[in-house]
């Protein structure tokens, strides 16, 4: 058994390194599907958050068909406290043949549900909305019974790139509003915002009321229970319809520190109250993840034969732009119109 955070096998513990409670520890991942997945995304070169992130579920969603897809590069433009995703400024470069290369790879996995994630993209136009996008009807138009979750960041704010990725029909919008009002300026990047986040929710699902909207809320970071029912009760209020809660863990000492272990049974407590709130789906533990396979059987089950999502009236689907072959694979590109230049210093 391993923690939710011990080291690969063979490894030696930091110096220091503070032992978990008894409820983060989980199996090592392993089993045929596990492996045959873990081998087919290794030979297609695909990035998964599932890895990266050296998630506790990983064996466990694998297994159930479930895989989490980073798009737009390695390189995030923001630095939250709580992510050990790289902070950078990727100055506009990407792969725009990444929607065809996903959608052909995720097609020969045995897959039922997917998230397609993203790094934040400030230094794009359009934040990456477009890139999103495309994936998810490259994906539909190869693997129409896949069902697609999009976890995307804010966009700064932009409604118009919320409704370019709502254009593609995904089945689940995702963003994570992450933490309580009173963390946000203390664990998220400085141009994230709270309401910001709500509004973002409130838009997807005012413009897409048939899909399913979604958010997730860390734990273990100085929060009050009475800032974790606010924060459910304003995520409904947006218009969420899945709520995710799980324990945060410190990636790195650099990295906010951990507060405290919540208990199973506060999440179980929490997981009764959002339900009293109305939420149509909740995934609450110390395991549970933003991305956690828990909600495939929900919506799979939601999403019956012959009920199958469209664009919303009023959005319609967007054409994808043609790139032909000149693009050598590989090649990171970006055409200058969605790059976002920054002001000249005074």
């Amino acid at each position: 058994m391993l923690s939710a955070d011990d080291p690969p096998s063979g490894a030696p513990r930091a110096p220091g390194k503070e032992m978990k409670p008894a409820w983060l520890k989980v199996r090592a991942p392993g089993g045929e599907t596990y492996a045959r997945l873990k081998q087919t995304l290794r030979s297609l070169d695909l990035y998964t958050v599932c890895e990266e992130a050296r998630c506790p579920n990983v064996g466990e969603c694998w297994t159930a068909g479930t895989a989490t897809i980073m798009l737009l590069g390695h390189t995030c433009t923001r630095g939250c406290r709580f992510c050990a995703v790289t902070t950078g400024n990727p100055r506009g470069a990407y792969d725009p043949r990444e929607p065809v290369h996903v959608a052909r790879a995720i097609a020969e996995l045995d897959l039922k549900y997917v998230v397609l994630t993203m790094v934040d993209r400030d230094d794009l136009i359009d934040g990456g909305a477009e890139q999103v996008a495309r994936t998810v009807e490259g994906l539909r138009e190869r693997k129409p019974e896949l069902l697609v979750e999009t976890l995307v960041g804010d966009f700064r704010g932009r409604l118009g790139d919320v409704d370019t990725v709502l254009r593609s029909a995904p089945a689940v919008f995702a963003h994570n509003v992450e933490v309580t009002r009173r963390l946000t300026p203390l664990i998220r990047d400085a141009r994230c915002d709270y309401d910001l986040s709500l509004r973002v929710l409130a838009h997807a699902k005012e413009r897409a009321p048939e899909r399913f909207v979604k958010s997730s809320i860390m734990l273990g970071l100085g929060e009050s229970a009475d800032e974790v029912e606010e924060t459910l009760a304003d995520l409904r209020a947006a218009g969420c319809d899945i709520v995710t809660l799980g324990q945060y863990l410190r990636p790195t000492p650099k990295h906010a520190k951990v507060e405290r272990y919540v208990t199973p049974d506060e999440f179980a407590a929490y997981e009764k109250h959002a339900y009293e709130l109305g939420f149509a789906f909740v995934a609450s533990g110390p395991l549970v993840r933003s991305s956690y396979h828990a909600a495939e059987g929900f919506v799979a089950a939601r999403l019956a034969p012959g009920s199958a999502v469209v664009p919303s009236a009023g959005i319609a689907p967007a054409a994808a732009p043609s790139y032909g072959n000149a693009v050598p694979a590989g090649t990171l590109l970006s055409p200058s119109a969605l790059v976002r230049r920054d002001r000249p210093s005074s």
